[in-house]
């Protein structure tokens, strides 16, 4: 499984008891188990939820599941 792989698999099982839609960078981090410390490993690449923040973007919302919100992290994140 490449990192891109990985991490987007963690994103989506972090979100897995999320309520969709998502309507803002606020929901989405209290969505994820341990907040904005929420923190993706693989390999030497780490990701917290709090720095994925920073790559998203108003017109991103509302997320309707946690594939979609992976896919957007993983492909700003040039993963």
């Amino acid at each position: 499984m490449s990192v891109k792989e990985d991490i987007r698999a963690q994103i989506i099982g972090a979100l897995a008891g999320a309520k969709f839609p998502i309507e803002s960078p606020e929901v989405l981090l209290a969505a994820f188990p341990n907040g904005a410390e929420t923190t993706c490993k693989s390999g030497t690449v780490e990701l917290k939820a709090g720095d994925a923040g920073k790559v998203l973007k108003a017109d991103d919302f509302p997320f309707k599941s946690a594939e979609d919100v992976a896919e957007v992290i993983v492909t700003r994140a040039g993963l």
